[in-house]
């Protein structure tokens, strides 16, 4: 039967090591960086990420602009649904600008569309067809997984150099002990060192 003795290196006793108290406080600065840095760090990334694709979906809500345009080639049924998932496909579109001219333009519409039918076309400056500005589920998907990479990277970081640290201890305890051991070994089997 086993019993273990809780906070063991934290107490006085002759069979503590200096690289016991060292491996008790590392365990303790490793669970609160994995359980309050980690979640941190993931927390100012997503912030940052958030920061930074709301004012990229505020740039493109400003530069582009959406018209309504008729669908003027046939769509191609077939080549759609096998080449492209059945999702959009490009076609020549045409609509009218507010001050009377009408425009042609090549752009994605979906799959379903007919030739005639009116579809919404997304239309940079200088009247090249864009995607539409990235929305606030967009926005919200790529913080999501910022942070959360940024929380994994930040605590298989800390594990690592747990790791690593743990390996150089138990090296350094080892030759503590083979040291310890070549002062004790004779007493023991009454052979000279």
């Amino acid at each position: 039967m086993r019993t273990r003795v809780r906070g063991w290196r934290w107490r006085r006793n002759p069979l503590r090591r200096r690289s016991d108290v060292v491996e008790a406080w590392t365990a303790l600065v490793v669970a609160v960086l994995l359980c309050v840095g980690a979640p941190l760090a993931g927390v100012s990334a997503a912030l940052w990420a958030q920061g930074q694709a709301q004012r990229i979906a505020a740039q493109q809500r400003a530069e582009r602009h959406r018209v309504h345009a008729t669908v003027v080639d046939r769509t191609p049924d077939s080549v759609a649904s096998a080449q492209t998932g059945g999702q959009s496909y490009r076609v020549v579109v045409r609509w009218t600008t507010p001050g009377g001219d009408t425009r042609t333009a090549t752009s994605r519409v979906p799959a379903g569309a007919r030739q005639g039918d009116v579809v919404t076309v997304w239309l940079d400056s200088r009247g090249r067809s864009v995607p539409p500005p990235t929305g606030g589920s967009a926005v919200l998907e790529h913080t999501v997984t910022v942070g959360a990479f940024a929380t994994l990277g930040a605590a298989l970081t800390v594990l690592v150099g747990h790791s690593l640290g743990q390996r150089a201890a138990l090296r350094r305890r080892m030759a503590e002990w083979e040291r310890d051991w070549a002062c004790t070994e004779p007493q023991w089997t009454h052979r000279r060192a």
